[in-house]
């Protein structure tokens, strides 16, 4: 049937486009995404395509990036970068046991068990300028399923304390925020916090390197 007088006469791809838009990181995402793996097949051309937008949303609700919708912005670019990035060996957590690492500089973190990665990096959001988070080897020495904070007067589900009032915790606003930071804590996205409160216990050893960019 032919298009009739006046009819829009829409070119192959222009709907998904519209539907998937291309973001200005579009290949470097796509390359760190196929660097990480997980997330489905990527195609490193810097062209949007179905396949592409699929990877890259599940990508951006694994990570709490907002909104979910395929386009290689920024934030997605950053985080894909920083997780690209991570090296787990700089943790160097010993051979035996857990470690809960946290790398300051790329701001993501991972758990270690007897020499191996047990959970892989993910983001986190750590102490901003005048509140840095201290670098060092600690244990965990609190536990609560949920700590009221006095000084800044907010709960912190998954609370599991390792130096002074510093601890692990979920983040109680939208973790990707590039101008805040945390009063000294770790902060962490609801399913990463439940997996590391899940893991923890009182003497569990966390590893804290690097520098926050900034601090």
């Amino acid at each position: 049937m032919g298009a009739g007088l006046g009819a829009v006469v829409v070119a192959p791809g222009t709907a998904f486009a519209a539907a998937c838009p291309k973001g200005e990181y579009q290949k470097a995402v796509e390359a760190n995404l196929k660097k990480l793996g997980g997330f489905g097949k990527v195609t490193v051309d810097g062209k949007q395509s179905a396949a592409d937008c699929a990877a890259i949303k599940k990508f951006q609700t694994r990570y709490g990036i907002k909104p979910v919708q395929g386009r290689a912005g920024p934030t997605t670019n950053d985080v894909a970068k920083r997780l690209a990035s991570t090296s787990t060996a700089a943790c160097k957590a010993p051979k035996k046991g857990t470690t809960f690492c946290v790398d300051l500089t790329h701001q993501t973190t991972f758990v270690m068990r007897n020499g191996k990665v047990h959970l892989k990096p993910t983001v986190t959001r750590t102490g901003m300028k005048g509140y840095r988070t201290p670098t060092g080897t600690y244990k965990i020495n609190k536990r609560t399923i949920k700590e009221w904070s006095n000084p800044y007067e907010v709960w912190m589900p998954y609370w599991q304390r390792f130096v002074r009032g510093i601890g692990f915790h979920q983040t109680t606003t939208y973790l990707h925020d590039g101008w805040r930071g945390s009063h000294g804590c770790v902060n962490l996205l609801p399913a990463d916090a439940k997996a590391y409160y899940d893991l923890g216990k009182i003497g569990s050893t966390v590893k804290v390197f690097g520098r926050r960019p900034g601090t």
